[in-house]
């Protein structure tokens, strides 16, 4: 385990810690009213049951990270996934069904909802083409017109990733929760930058050294899993890395490249490259 002042947001128990506790609302409040400049001011949120079972015991259910709404009765998933799926735009949709399912009244009822949502934080990269673009807002819109065609349906997505600005570099709000977000494990003492009162409370609620031996036991748990689940992906990067580059050395053995040319091709060395000429 790594020696460090606050904890890991991205870890289960880190983002629910400072998120998903009733007496730190407030943080949630202030990065929601930040991420949605244009909805007008979150007042106050109620915390709601995480599980969301299916219409049969068949169906499948949802477990969300955090699943609340405001004063208004609008609905918000909020998520911070740490890892890409094939399907992470559908598994979206098909949680964002849930709390418009639910909304829906027995007897005589006009179909009317209150707004749905859909909020993740990735700890991966979205769009690759984009290298600068980290805060998506996705809304139903009609092709021709460009024109919103429903404005109770959103999907926000932040790339973490991408934000690389330094504590200097930073100029709104928004931009030190991100800076907070990706940088929370690295920080020793609270910047000058970062002295609000938002932010003072934050690092309050992350300081490992307040935590009683429930919680420090239940974060470094926490911890674990998500340097084991880290160390899992990085083990399945490099050997899909080297899979498809022995693959590609393979092709270029055949078409009568020499060892040189296939070891700047890829990163295998000459001694391997003899040993796959031999299998072939």
């Amino acid at each position: 385990m790594i020696a460090q002042k606050y904890i890991n947001p991205f870890t289960d128990f880190g983002f629910k810690k400072i998120f998903g506790e009733e007496a730190n609302k407030d943080l949630l409040i202030d990065f929601l009213n930040e991420l949605l400049t244009d909805k007008g001011k979150i007042i106050n949120i109620t915390y709601l049951k995480s599980e969301r079972l299916g219409a049969t015991d068949l169906d499948r259910k949802a477990i969300f990270d955090l699943y609340c709404e405001n004063e208004k009765g609008e609905k918000f998933i909020v998520e911070m996934q740490r890892a890409k799926q094939d399907y992470f735009k559908d598994r979206s949709l098909y949680y964002a069904t849930f709390p418009v399912q639910e909304q829906a009244k027995k007897g005589d009822w006009n179909y009317q909802l209150n707004s749905v949502f859909s909020i993740a934080i990735t700890d991966f990269i979205i769009d690759e083409e984009n290298k600068t673009k980290l805060l998506h807002d996705v809304r139903l819109i009609e092709k021709e017109t460009q024109k919103e065609f429903y404005d109770k349906l959103r999907f926000i997505y932040v790339e973490i990733k991408k934000f690389d600005k330094s504590l200097e570099e930073i100029e709104t709000h928004f931009e030190k929760w991100l800076y907070v977000l990706k940088n929370l494990v690295k920080i020793e003492e609270i910047p000058p930058k970062l002295q609000e009162k938002v932010f003072k409370k934050l690092f309050q609620v992350a300081e490992i050294a307040r935590f009683d031996a429930g919680q420090l036991q239940s974060y470094r748990d926490s911890e674990k899993n998500y340097l084991d689940f880290t160390a899992s992906l990085k083990t399945s990067f490099r050997e899909g890395k080297e899979e498809r580059e022995i693959e590609i050395a393979k092709n270029l053995i055949i078409l009568g490249a020499d060892n040189e040319f296939i070891s700047k091709a890829t990163s295998l060395t000459p001694s391997q490259i003899d040993k796959l000429r031999t299998e072939s």
